[in-house]
């Protein structure tokens, strides 16, 4: 027995190296390139290259592969002689047809990871993610207490990082992007990601990239003047 390693191509984009017995006939290597094309044996048209260069046809179903002059990571190329043969009906995943949950079926279910989870008391839904959900709500509730339309402000994004955006809150409230309390800012620099909308609503109206929506836990209010981005250093130095 005498294997050769092929690369088995096809106009459909499947790219699969295998092994293949010299001794096989042609007829009996179409229908063990079946599962690997889609393409049936009786309609299965095999050329042979040397990269992208066309060493010949393999054409004769009675003649064994090693009579042909095949060697190891030579490309064998598979096409479908079918014109009524349905195109890329194995690798278009746009053919498809998808399953599909909403939110409340998914939760219905008892038989997904979040239904595990939940049942175990792990990740989110453990006591600790819980007891750590209450306060994060508690310090945004008593945070956004603290603020009103108009208000100068200060925002922190992450606790362990030096960079801090100055701005005017614009808005005060839930949204429909995201459940819980939020804050609407116009930054003094267009520093944010949207122009007061998200999503197609529009809570305030502000210039393209200075608006952002931030949790109040990550907002100061207090006195924070718009810093003057073109004085010089000796301006600042006497300001």
């Amino acid at each position: 027995m005498s294997i050769v390693t092929v690369i088995v191509t096809t106009p459909e984009n499947i790219n699969a190296e295998r092994r293949l017995d010299k001794g096989w006939t042609i007829q009996e290597l179409k229908y063990k390139l079946e599962p690997i094309t889609g393409i049936p044996p009786d309609t299965a048209q095999l050329s042979l290259y040397q990269g992208d260069s066309l060493v010949g046809a393999i054409d004769d179903d009675s003649r064994m592969l090693g009579s042909y002059p095949i060697e190891d990571y030579m490309r064998l190329h598979v096409v479908d002689t079918n014109p009524h043969r349905v195109k890329n009906q194995y690798t278009d995943v746009s053919l498809v047809e998808k399953f599909e949950l909403t939110e409340d079926e998914y939760k219905q279910r008892t038989d997904t990871v979040r239904a595990f989870k939940e049942r175990n008391k792990l990740g989110r839904f453990s006591k600790e993610a819980a007891e750590q959900m209450e306060a994060f709500e508690k310090q945004n509730e008593e945070a956004f207490s603290k603020m009103k339309l108009g208000d100068r402000c200060e925002v922190q994004l992450s606790a362990d990082s030096e960079v801090k955006r100055r701005g005017c809150i614009r808005f005060l409230g839930t949204t429909e992007f995201q459940s819980g309390l939020w804050v609407g800012i116009q930054y003094d620099e267009p520093l944010g990601k949207n122009d007061g909308s998200v999503q197609g609503v529009r809570y305030f109206t502000c210039p393209p990239k200075y608006g952002a929506f931030v949790r109040p836990s990550k907002v100061t209010v207090g006195d924070f003047p718009e810093e003057d981005l073109m004085a010089t250093d000796d301006e600042l130095e006497e300001m």
